[in-house]
């Protein structure tokens, strides 16, 4: 075991499969096996397309929502025993090989690292604050669902942060992965929610609990929208990035009314009209911390409310080896997401 596959984004931005050596572990690291995760059409493209906004080394290691089973424990490691499912796990940067990391995901090993274990024995934040999404998935969650845990997380501390709750009228804007999650976080907590998306994936969202989809080509959007809530909107969460559907909304926003731009794209210059707006109202720039609303997701897990057979086929997972045709074909909108198989 000296060496495994992993998927890397090379120079040019093609993804390749590429034979690189198993991680070695500290004493605080646990060497996992990886097991699945999650393609997230959003960040991993950008990547590809290198437009992220963070710097990042290339060629690198991709994937951020992959879960892996913990086989060898570092001598100070108390947080996690061999056997434990573990999110957010992926290969670490290669620098002797030229290789980064756009978190490391899609490989057929992993570190986890126990930051439990550091934050006890004194050693600065600063060495183990990522690693704090690294978590153990109880023995009950399967390893097919898990991987949905990383969106989840995310777009529930989002949406409980901005402070979405009971019988507030909610815009979301989107028709991807994040998009589907902040319908079923909100719907959970009896918001009456409407989504502005593509209308081939309407009945999905309607499923999902919208009392609507209107189509985000359509030339009426303010007038549906109007229509839907003669009320007002108390949030609108923007989980793509680009501020149109905004605007033609702002009419509609309440008095102190929230505006939450989660998605990236066009987010250097997102430019919302204030003169739109009747009203004064909040823009949310807070962010979301994923590791707090863990116990929640599975929580909300195991009650059925979270399914992850609305977001990618739980049945048929992509072979690590083609993973570069699951990414030809969410470019062409083809799934929300592809479950992955690293095993």
């Amino acid at each position: 075991m000296s060496s495994m596959k992993a998927a890397v984004v090379e120079l040019d931005g093609s993804l390749k499969i590429r034979t690189v050596p198993v991680p070695k572990i500290n004493p605080y690291q646990v060497l996992v096996k990886m097991k699945y995760g999650a393609t997230c059409t959003g960040t991993d493209l950008r990547l590809m397309e290198k437009g992220h906004p963070e710097p990042v080394i290339y060629p690198s290691i991709l994937g951020h929502e992959s879960v892996g089973r913990a086989i060898e424990i570092g001598d100070k490691v108390t947080t996690f025993k061999p056997g434990d499912l573990i999110s957010r796990v992926g290969a670490p940067a290669m620098p002797e090989l030229g290789l980064g990391i756009c978190f490391g995901g899609f490989a057929q090993y992993g570190v986890a690292t126990d930051y439990v274990a550091m934050e006890r024995d004194g050693i600065p934040r600063s060495e183990w604050e990522n690693a704090r999404v690294q978590k153990v998935i109880p023995a009950d969650i399967d390893e097919k669902v898990a991987p949905m845990m990383i969106t989840w997380r995310e777009t529930l501390s989002y949406a409980t942060r901005l402070g979405v709750k009971e019988s507030d009228n909610v815009l979301i804007l989107g028709s991807g992965g994040n998009a589907l999650a902040f319908v079923r976080h909100c719907v959970y907590v009896k918001a009456r929610v409407v989504t502005i998306g593509s209308i081939t994936r309407g009945n999905l969202f309607i499923k999902a609990g919208a009392i609507a989809n209107i189509d985000y080509k359509s030339d009426r959007i303010y007038e549906q929208l109007k229509a839907l809530f003669p009320d007002g909107i108390d949030y609108i969460i923007d989980a793509i990035g680009y501020s149109r559907n905004t605007n033609i909304a702002l009419p509609l926003l309440k008095e102190k009314g929230v505006i939450g731009v989660y998605g990236w794209h066009s987010r250097a210059d997102y430019g919302i009209n204030p003169f739109k707006a009747n009203h004064s109202f909040i823009v949310y720039c807070d962010g979301y911390d994923e590791p707090e609303t863990h116990d929640e997701v599975i929580k909300r897990i195991r009650e059925g409310f979270l399914d992850a057979s609305l977001w990618y086929d739980m049945d048929n997972p992509v072979p690590l080896d083609n993973i570069a045709e699951a990414y030809a074909d969410l470019k062409e909108h083809k799934a929300i997401k592809y479950l992955i198989d690293l095993t």
